[in-house]
């Protein structure tokens, strides 16, 4: 009884901060992100709350359902959020507008430190243990993958992790706040 109250209310607050998320306003940096339908309840609120910080324009969630928006701290007041059904829709719109596109994946030959980052990008991000499902395509023009390297032995970063690790990469890299700013 008392887990499905609390689910209620989760929804409830989700309901009324998408409602207040319309007056939201781009992040001032033209980065976005694309969560490829990842599990709403552990993670969303999480990366939108990082994806406030850093300043992303906006945030695509594609195929996730309502989560519990606690967690964002108010960040989804703030963020726009684009609810796409799949990602073709997200993709056909960001292309539209002249962004790359950029995929994280543990498996990728490219090190996210070495990768030739546009400053216009959407950074893709998938399901923990089952990837980014990208419409079951594998065939999506100018989807740069990319790996954090990983030095121990877990197979995979938790994905809010890995959404902090982009978006703190690309604000030093575009954003003037690189190594050599830090006293």
């Amino acid at each position: 009884m008392v887990r499905k109250r609390r689910y209620r209310d989760a929804q409830k607050r989700y309901q009324l901060e998408l409602q207040r998320n319309v007056l939201a306003q781009p992040g001032p940096h033209p980065f976005v992100l694309v969560l490829d339908r990842l599990k709403a309840g552990f993670n969303v609120a999480k990366i939108l709350r990082s994806a406030e910080f850093f300043g992303a324009r906006r945030v695509y969630l594609v195929d996730i359902g309502p989560f519990d928006p606690s967690p964002a701290k108010g960040a989804l007041r703030k963020v726009p959020v684009r609810n796409c059904t799949s990602f073709a829709e997200a993709h056909t719109e960001l292309a539209a507008e002249g962004y790359s596109f950029c995929l994280l994946a543990p498996d990728a030959s490219t090190p996210l430190v070495k990768a030739q980052l546009p400053e216009k990008v959407a950074f893709v991000l998938g399901h923990e243990e089952f990837g980014p499902q990208l419409d079951g395509r594998t065939d999506w023009s100018g989807l740069l993958p990319v790996a954090i390297p990983r030095f121990g032995q877990t197979e995979s970063l938790n994905v809010a992790v890995t959404a902090g690790i982009v978006m703190h990469e690309w604000c030093r890299r575009f954003a003037g706040f690189g190594v050599s700013d830090v006293p």
